[in-house]
């Protein structure tokens, strides 16, 4: 079997789509599906300088995804997503759906425009969606449906990662919809005893991801334990400017930038917490599954996304935005090492549950479904 599938965002600048469509892609390799990941890529050079200031990983992608065009940022649910908009990325995914003939395509966000919405009208098999936003303020639902909502009646199977995703795409794109969460890469072995004392934070220098709550609670756990704070994800730059424009301090604080898979889950296993103090537009805790792979508890923002993952057996959650309650939160765990231990290891078995071996042998019964009686009714 086949798959092609398609994500409307840039493999140079990387996000929570762009990690699950990559997974996703591994997972189904292991299990004999030749899968594709069509997306943008914004290789080195000054145009790609000139359109994104920010740090970006501009490498060659892998040999299983497809360049089709290079990305704008585009503002989106309290973030700066990077996506591709250019006709000629269209034509080029055409002609990639003539070539690879593939079995069946599996859209990301199918409303986004321009690389999803497109792939609904070409693909020239059957049709599967996976919607990840939650929230109130998504500009390309309503948009997408006023423009090309007609195409939700070329979906054949709807994937939404949580219900809160599910209930926020339901209303534009139909239904009925599986909820199939994210999935997570489990390393063979995570002791959830002999860490570091450090915290680590997964995620772009964006407004609803939070830092700079984190950042005003960090100044009181470090002065207190002397822990460091390891910034995985957020530009070093960008986060300098932050500190210096608001006045925080980022002693104790490691900017780490972008990490490779295997350095990302070596801080994972090293680290004693995971801090999330997201303030909203979460439709799933990616961040937090991550971590309960790597047996390491959580504190977390109590958000609708945060809340469906992770419970008072994984972690604490905190109001979202508070600062005092967070710093709490951290002192609490790290002196505390015996509960810590607890939940870290509560964490790691319900990871399992996560596991991409496991979403992948499900969605490739979804495909099979589907290819099946499309085979029937063309041999007819």
């Amino acid at each position: 079997m086949k798959v092609g599938i398609v994500v409307p965002y840039s493999w140079s600048f990387w996000g929570g789509v762009q990690e699950h469509a990559d997974h996703q892609a591994r997972a189904l390799g292991r299990l004999g599906v030749d899968a594709r990941i069509l997306m943008g890529h914004d290789p080195p050079g000054r145009l790609t300088k000139l359109l994104h200031p920010k740090e970006g990983k501009h490498e060659r992608p892998p040999d299983y995804v497809i360049p089709v065009g290079r990305s704008v940022i585009v503002p989106a649910n309290a973030s700066l997503p990077n996506i591709i908009l250019s006709p000629q990325s269209m034509l080029r995914m055409r002609r990639v759906f003539e070539r690879e003939r593939f079995d069946v395509v599996h859209v990301h966000e199918p409303f986004a425009p321009v690389l999803s919405a497109f792939a609904l009208a070409a693909a020239p098999c059957p049709v599967v969606v996976t919607c990840h936003s939650a929230g109130d303020r998504l500009g390309w639902y309503p948009l997408g449906r006023m423009l090309w909502g007609i195409l939700a009646g070329r979906i054949d199977y709807r994937i939404a990662v949580s219900d809160p995703a599910r209930e926020t795409a339901e209303p534009n794109v139909g239904g009925p919809f599986e909820v199939i969460p994210n999935g997570v890469d489990l390393p063979p072995k995570a002791d959830p005893g002999g860490r570091s004392g450090n915290v680590v934070f997964i995620g772009r220098n964006e407004p609803r991801k939070g830092l700079p709550v984190l950042l005003r609670a960090w100044r009181d756990v470090h002065a207190r334990t002397g822990a460091r704070l390891r910034l995985v994800g957020a530009d070093p730059l960008s986060v300098r400017w932050l500190a210096r424009r608001q006045g925080f301090s980022l002693a104790g604080v490691d900017l780490l930038g972008h990490l490779s898979e295997d350095e990302l889950t070596d801080e994972l296993l090293a680290a004693s917490l995971l801090a999330a103090p997201s303030l909203g537009g979460e439709s799933f805790g990616m961040v937090l599954t991550r971590a309960f792979a790597c047996a390491l508890p959580v504190v977390a923002s109590d958000i609708e996304g945060y809340a469906a993952v992770a419970g008072p057996e994984h972690g604490i959650l905190v109001p979202p935005g508070d600062h005092e309650a967070l710093a709490s939160a951290l002192l609490d765990l790290l002196a505390d090492e015996p509960r810590r231990r607890a939940l870290g290891a509560a964490a790691r078995k319900a990871a399992g549950h996560y596991s991409w071996d496991r979403i992948a042998r499900r969605l490739v019964e979804i495909y099979e479904g589907l290819v099946e009686p499309a085979a029937t009714r063309a041999a007819a």
